[in-house]
């Protein structure tokens, strides 16, 4: 969502409003003035009559966003916050269990903020996770999702809501938004272009992620995409009633993106003027107006009034979805086990050294080993220089959507850290040709820090102007507005000189898109992946590169050879050759994949009967190498004999666990046999088909070690 300044957080009496005199009594619509009840159809939350604090909403992709790239700052003080890898290296993790501590660190920022006397600023609604799919690696955006597997993503959108609301599903610590339903992955022309989709895979891949967090993580909220899905905008699709309302029990706050209402009349041409948009808008499902303008869109739902294009009943129906999220807030009074929270004189949480080291370890296990020849980890007493070249190996950058970092610490910094005094470290940011080359050749080993800069339409970030929104200066770089048109690095040149010089290269990619490298992976001796936005980039990465920590992270996403294998980002139909599931061409990097310092062995492998329809999927899993380490066990599942279409394997279940050198574990995973279901158009329903399933267990999407076959009756 582009975001300018909100001149609705200028309003003097509603920040004065700020102070935490809480409603004692729960408030209904019938308490409430039009004039109020108008109100709460914007972002601000706050009833300055009734003693309801002013909650406006943060961006939290990685990190709550008060400050940092985007203009945040100017919509709230700017304040430090923890940054934390971003989403799609969180999602390399593979770790739920991780995510959700990492939500829960986001969320207790945001209270503490809050409801601190000395800043009481922001609010509790968080605009995230960001649950579309990443089913192309051009789209833009991809660095905001989790990948391209609607149950990864599934599980990894419900554990940050878990870890976001916390264990109470009555009181709330912070409220997450979805973003951005439906079928939003592609930047260039999101305005118009329309999405066009079957409904069984609108039903089992685009809709799926939002369906299961909704459904079986209680998330109360989430925001529409600007595009069309099959010619109607989302703003105003019937899908809102009918499936998230009707069917899923979505009973809180639906957003529009970014004056979503007003595209319908300037964009979409549907509507002379902006009271029928927010009419219609509010008729079909929407709570809640996000506008450059309040008073614009106030003053067109008075309209609407005035014309009978809606009525106070309306109204009311959309402000009780988003006072039941006030309510679980704790902003309507009542019990608040979160209500101390910044005002028990701790210090400001993301000062501690709690949250350093939880930042540090999850950037640690979201790097992802592509490709090792034995190079690594580096041994420090066996080096006596170390080569760090290229531009982002002292610079720790932020993306759009990401905060005021409380502290940096670059590659560089960590790693020198890490060598110690005994070994010097080479950097080289920007003569790479020259000053790198010599640098690499008298080095024991040359590490070249490549990829893109988080935000292309901030050019500074390397070193140029800043070029204004929805720009790149690069193809190969993407962001919102901004899809990428090539998937080579663009440094790949530069990695040949610098292999030249020192055949003991290694290539450290800070990524949030894959590339299509295939001259180093045929060349390189070792190639390692990360994403940007970590405070605790440097150590995190020193950790893994010097064996501290055993690598275990995985592709969320397919990295195909070459862009020719990519059916056209405008298609939607995955059958076509769309992700691991039906793209029939060989990957450069598959889906699932990651390499350890260790190896592992997979053995003896059982599926047998669980209660309640559950099939349970043990395998045996041994450390055969003599390091510890972890193992990501991911279960998948095929479909011989189907009447209908299904993907040619289906990620079911995983689990990262931690194997002692030499020792076997017994890995066991659940698998719902509701969770094998297509969805049938004809009974309108999911239907689990009668026949045999095929469960595979393997160390990635290609890399499949074992196999058994059961029936469904």
């Amino acid at each position: 969502m582009k975001h300018r300044l909100l001149s609705l957080m200028a309003s003097a009496a509603l920040l004065l409003s700020g102070a935490l005199s809480f409603a004692q009594t729960r408030i209904t619509p019938k308490d409430l003035t039009l004039d109020e009840k108008i109100h709460l159809l914007s972002v601000d939350m706050g009833i300055t009559r009734l003693g309801v604090p002013v909650s406006y909403y943060s961006e939290g992709m990685h990190g709550i966003a008060y400050g940092g790239p985007a203009p945040w700052g100017n919509i709230h003080p700017v304040l430090p916050t923890t940054s934390f890898p971003q989403a799609y290296g969180l999602a390399q993790t593979w770790d739920p269990a991780l995510m959700e501590k990492v939500a829960a660190q986001i969320s207790l920022e945001q209270r503490y903020y809050f409801q601190n006397p000395e800043y009481d600023r922001g609010g509790l609604i968080i605009w995230g996770p960001n649950v579309d799919l990443g089913r192309d690696p051009r789209w833009g955006r991809t660095d905001e999702c989790y990948g391209e597997d609607p149950w990864l993503v599934a599980e990894m959108g419900k554990a940050y809501v878990r870890g976001a609301q916390g264990p109470d599903p009555d009181h709330w610590s912070s409220a997450p938004v979805l973003k951005h339903l439906m079928a939003n992955s592609y930047e260039n022309g999101r305005h118009y272009y329309s999405s066009d989709l079957d409904e069984r895979q609108m039903r089992e891949y685009y809709a799926y992620t939002f369906y299961k967090c909704i459904t079986e993580a209680g998330c109360r909220g989430f925001m529409t995409s600007y595009n069309p899905m099959n010619g109607v905008p989302m703003t105003i699709h019937p899908l809102i009633r009918e499936m998230a309302l009707a069917e899923w029990g979505q009973d809180g706050i639906v957003i529009t993106d970014q004056d979503g209402a007003r595209r319908l009349v300037d964009d979409y041409h549907l509507y002379p003027d902006l009271a029928e948009a927010v009419a219609v808008s509010i008729k079909a499902g929407i709570t809640q107006f996000l506008s450059d303008e309040l008073e614009d869109s106030q003053g067109a739902i008075r309209e609407a009034l005035r014309r009978g294009l809606l009525t106070e009943a309306d109204l009311d129906e959309a402000i009780q979805r988003n006072l039941n999220v006030e309510e679980k807030l704790g902003l309507l009074g009542g019990e608040d086990p979160y209500g101390q929270i910044g005002r028990d004189g701790a210090p400001v949480p993301c000062t501690t050294p709690e949250a350093a080291a939880l930042c540090r370890e999850v950037t640690a296990k979201s790097v992802v080993l592509l490709k090792n020849d034995g190079i690594l980890p580096l041994k420090a007493d066996r080096l006596k220089k170390v080569a760090l070249i290229g531009p982002y190996a002292d610079q720790v950058l932020q993306d759009w959507y990401g905060g005021e970092m409380h502290h940096k610490v670059t590659i560089y910094e960590g790693l020198k850290e890490a060598l110690g005094e005994g070994v010097e470290v080479l950097l080289e940011t920007k003569d790479f040709g020259g000053e790198g080359l010599k640098k690499a050749a008298e080095a024991d080993v040359a590490i070249v820090v490549a990829g893109n800069i988080a935000a292309p339409c901030l050019d500074v970030q390397r070193g140029g102007a800043e070029i204004g929104w929805g720009k790149s200066m690069i193809v190969q770089d993407g962001m919102e507005e901004v899809d990428r048109q090539s998937l080579e690095l663009p440094h790949e040149d530069i990695l040949r000189l610098v292999y030249q010089a020192n055949p003991n290269t290694v290539l450290l990619m800070v990524t949030t898109f894959p590339y299509t490298i295939r001259w180093s992976k045929d060349h390189l001796p070792a190639i390692v992946a990360m994403t940007h936005g970590s405070e605790e980039m440097g150590n995190g990465i020193a950790d893994v590169l010097l064996g501290k920590v055993n690598p275990a992270g995985r592709l969320t996403q397919t990295w195909p050879e070459s862009i020719y294998d990519l059916p056209p980002i405008m298609d939607f139909d995955l059958t076509h050759g769309r992700t691991y599931m039906y793209s029939k061409a060989k990957p450069l990097f598959c889906f699932g994949h990651g390499l350890s310092y260790t190896s592992f062995k997979y053995g003896r492998m059982t599926v047998s009967d669980g209660a309640d329809g559950v099939f349970l999927v043990s395998v045996d899993v041994t450390n055969t190498g003599a390091v510890d380490g972890e193992e990501v066990v991911q279960v998948y599942v095929q479909y011989p004999g189907s009447k209908v279409v299904r993907p040619q394997k289906q990620l079911r279940g995983f689990r990262r666990v931690s194997i002692p050198a030499g020792q076997t574990l017994r890995v066991e995973i659940p698998v719902a046999a509701k969770d094998l279901a297509y969805w049938s158009p004809e009974q309108h329903d999911w239907v689990v088909e009668k026949g045999r399933v095929r469960f595979l267990a393997g160390a990635s999407s290609a890399d499949i070690r074992c196999r058994k076959a059961r029936r469904i009756h």
